[in-house]
């Protein structure tokens, strides 16, 4: 078989564009799905992250009162970890958090010093693999501790 301009086309070459075209453009896809569901990742990350140090920082609010009157604070304020723990749950409710995020959970690690509060909440990927049916679950964690200066 030869073209208007006389060079030969073998036959078993015919069509081979369009299905390079066809495989091109599903990598394409392909590469605009993981883009899309890794910057919503991302952004759930970062949510998680601020909801931790928020809820931390709302922890460390749990310095026991008696202390400062009685002893002096020092360099370092004790935290109550009942009264951390509750202060979590507060600052979670007042922002409504379970409601934004389905499926929240918050783990609360109190010491005398220092509070770890760790949030976890699943995320429905916007572009989801067909047939895949987990959920990857976002998680941030953030540390808190009161330091005392003049």
């Amino acid at each position: 078989m030869s073209t208007a301009r006389g060079r030969f086309r073998p036959r078993e070459a015919s069509g081979q564009t369009s299905l390079l075209i066809i495989g091109l453009a599903i990598v394409a896809l392909m590469m605009v799905a993981v883009v899309v569901d890794a910057s919503a990742a991302y952004l759930r990350r970062q949510a998680m992250d601020s909801l931790a140090d928020g809820a931390a920082l709302a922890a460390a609010d749990g310095v026991q009162g008696e202390q400062v009157y009685e002893g002096g604070l020092g360099e370092r304020a004790t935290i109550d970890p009942a009264v951390a723990h509750a202060y979590v749950a507060d600052y979670l409710q007042a922002l409504r958090a379970h409601r934004r995020y389905p499926g929240l959970t918050y783990q609360v690690q109190a010491s005398a010093e220092a509070v770890v509060v760790r949030v976890s909440a699943p995320l429905d990927l916007p572009l989801a693999v067909p047939g895949w049916r987990g959920r990857p679950v976002i998680t941030g964690t953030a540390r808190s501790f009161v330091v005392v200066s003049d």
